[in-house]
């Protein structure tokens, strides 16, 4: 064993108290810290996934009609009246040709082309207005995969079959193989609009502004309609930054107060070494090993305190399907992350003590005592 960590390690097992109070301390910033991480990304990633489990990361649209200037009757001069003309859903024009580009644009998966509109579903005497969305089963079924969200029956959509959701079913009081008549405003046959599924889904904006400069379409992203969610993930991630800013300051601060404390403690021994020849550099290692060592064996009590308080949190609560209310998260790189930063922290939090002990003068602190 080298000269300096066994003296570490020696430091370390003499002040026994003050060590395991410190790593008692490490493991409770670092389980805070994996417990958090892991709550929030886990809560994070099962939002997303239940926003985008129904919808595309893009959806390209014909742009609405514009406003028209109507002029009046007479030679006088009179005020313009601007009137906003009322939208309707328009097809997209050349369609075949637009599916074509996107499909050759980087960063797109798949593409898959809908005919959706409003009509109104009539059962009896109660008719219900309702949302139709027309599509090719497996071509759709790259960008949401509904054949997973099927509850009964089969997803027949050939001829004058169609699939109904569960709560429009209820509501109809409808049952697999029942009938329904349903009611357009017109007749319906162009691709309303194509949807798209990216590579990766927070580069949706930048997608849908690339696509609406080459097709001239205007094509709008989930996160631009989820806004307010954008906001909330944001406002989630900062807060839990802060937090775990503030908890790596106060372990930092506790290591360095620890080592502090040793210094003073241990004055006359580093004396000692310091007269029997051994560098200031040496006298450094051995400080800073005792940061590291604190830092790494800290982080390991971290870990296992973070992951059982995040398993048991997640198990206190379950949905009606069997997930968990509360996901978390727990991964590799959480963990890996987890132990780089606590062994940054102890081996920074032991820079000022160990210069501190290498700048004794051995015959001034062994005169004093």
């Amino acid at each position: 064993m080298p000269f300096e960590r066994f003296v570490a390690l020696r430091y370390l097992k003499a002040g026994r108290l003050q060590t395991w109070l410190i790593l008692a301390g490490i493991g409770v910033g670092v389980g805070v810290i994996i417990f958090l991480s892991a709550l929030i990304v886990g809560l994070q990633q099962s939002i997303i996934e239940r926003t985008l489990g129904s919808q595309a990361h893009v959806v390209v649209r014909p742009p609405e009609e514009l406003p028209r200037v109507l002029g009046r009757e007479g030679n006088e001069l009179q005020a313009v009246e601007v009137q906003r003309p009322p939208q309707r859903v328009r097809s997209i024009v050349g369609w075949k040709q637009v599916e074509a580009m996107l499909w050759r644009t980087p960063g797109v998966r798949a593409v898959a082309p809908t005919v959706s509109g409003p009509a109104v579903a009539v059962r009896g005497p109660g008719p219900i207005s309702v949302s139709i969305r027309g599509f090719d089963l497996e071509t759709y079924s790259a960008i949401v995969d509904v054949r997973s969200r099927l509850v009964e029956g089969a997803f027949n959509l050939d001829g004058s079959h169609a699939v109904v959701g569960t709560e429009l079913a209820r509501k109809l009081g409808i049952g697999v193989g029942g009938r329904l008549r349903l009611q357009v405003p017109g007749d319906r046959g162009g691709v309303s609009t194509l949807e798209v599924l990216g590579t990766e889904i927070f580069d949706a904006d930048g997608l849908a502004a690339g696509i609406a400069d080459r097709t001239g379409l205007v094509a709008d992203s989930w996160m631009s309609q989820n806004r307010d969610l954008m906001t909330g993930l944001r406002s989630q991630s900062a807060s839990s930054v802060m937090i775990q800013v503030f908890v790596i300051l106060a372990v930092a601060l506790g290591i360095a107060s620890v080592l502090a404390v040793s210094v003073v403690q241990k004055a006359k021994e580093i004396g000692i070494l310091r007269a029997a020849g051994t560098r200031a550099a040496s006298i450094t290692r051995i400080f800073l090993l005792q940061g590291a060592v604190l830092g790494t064996a800290g982080s390991l009590i971290g870990i296992a305190l973070g992951s059982f308080l995040a398993l048991f949190f997640a198990s206190l609560a379950k949905n009606p399907d069997g997930s968990a209310t509360f996901p978390v998260a727990l991964t590799p790189l959480l963990y890996g992350r987890s132990v780089a930063v606590a062994l940054a922290v102890g081996l920074v939090s032991a820079v000022i003590p160990a210069r501190n002990a290498a700048r004794l003068d051995p015959a001034t602190v062994i005169r004093n005592g």
